[in-house]
């Protein structure tokens, strides 16, 4: 059987379908196809700001940039930059993501039992994802400042000088990580607790019965519980923080130096920042990115088929 055959079988059969799915397909092209089809054809260009197609008062000036191959990829691959972004970007995805995963694990469970007032605490603690994340971080920036911020403030009181929170390499980078653990632990509470509310109450008290204290049941009960909310959330948590642009623009520009840059960030200075501006460049850097997150992807996926998990 041919594949044009297949289609029209697949067409004939499911046509109610395919025309409902056509309209979320045709925004998803339009939206997402194009621009990436078009970063693509950019990476392998020398265009600049100077030789892109465009207009100055009434008059049209023509592309003028030139096809150059892979050498936009030569370039970023065997500049040191791109190393040391990808190796900061590396180490804050991962403090991030598992910083994230366990408070928000310990939360859950602690909001998974009958206390007073929890559901107080799950929408105090729900918060953070419920305010538009530029109000967070600007909120974040007020706290960080060296002069007159609240944390400072506090530390004054007890006698201990003002930290830079925001003017020091190593500061900065705690205090961006900090950041961004605050407005991603939402998400991993409610989904981890949803997770957790899945589970049978039976097991816990069956294995309650048979002598298992609190920790035995954490790890032979809610751990593989949670295995498969768990193996997605982690996915999903990665791929954000890997690309998350708003916290680290918006709380030190890249700064101090370059310092807290990491690789999305870098994309953008090339092409909206430096001049001229690099679109090229630019581009094969997100391009990279996009490379990378799909890697770390399909690696992901394949280990946790190996473990038995259907993903």
């Amino acid at each position: 059987m041919t594949f044009a055959v297949r289609v029209r079988r697949a067409f004939g059969t499911h046509w109610y379908a395919w025309t409902m799915v056509a309209p979320v397909v045709l925004v998803i092209g339009v939206i997402i196809g194009y621009p990436l089809v078009r970063g693509v054809f950019l990476s392998l260009t020398d265009a600049n700001e100077a030789n892109v197609e465009r207009h100055i008062g009434v008059n049209h000036l023509p592309a003028t940039y030139k096809f150059t191959g892979l050498d936009n990829y030569q370039a970023v691959l065997s500049d040191s930059v791109f190393w040391d972004r990808l190796g900061w970007t590396v180490l804050w995805t991962v403090g991030c993501v598992s910083l994230t995963f366990l408070t928000g694990l310990a939360l859950a469970n602690m909001l998974n039992r009958t206390l007073r007032g929890r559901t107080f605490y799950r929408l105090a603690l729900i918060l953070p994802w419920a305010v538009p994340a530029f109000i967070s971080i600007f909120t974040w920036r007020m706290l960080y400042n060296e002069k007159n911020g609240i944390l400072n403030k506090l530390l004054a009181g007890g006698g201990i000088d003002a930290v830079p929170w925001l003017n020091d390499p190593t500061w900065a980078k705690l205090s961006v990580i900090a950041c961004n653990v605050w407005l991603g632990v939402p998400f991993m509470l409610v989904a981890l607790l949803g997770g957790l509310q899945s589970i049978p109450g039976e097991l816990y008290e069956a294995a309650e019965m048979d002598g298992a204290n609190a920790w035995q049941r954490f790890r032979n009960i809610t751990v593989p519980g949670l295995r498969a909310v768990s193996s997605t959330v982690i996915l999903l948590s990665a791929i954000w923080t890997f690309n998350m642009f708003p916290v680290i623009f918006l709380l030190t520009r890249g700064g101090p130096g370059d310092a807290t840059e990491i690789l999305v960030t870098y994309a953008y200075r090339l092409s909206f920042i430096d001049s001229p501006r690099d679109f090229s460049a630019s581009a094969a850097w997100g391009v990279l990115i996009l490379v990378l997150l799909s890697l770390v992807a399909v690696v992901y996926r394949r280990a946790l088929r190996k473990q038995g998990e259907v993903w």
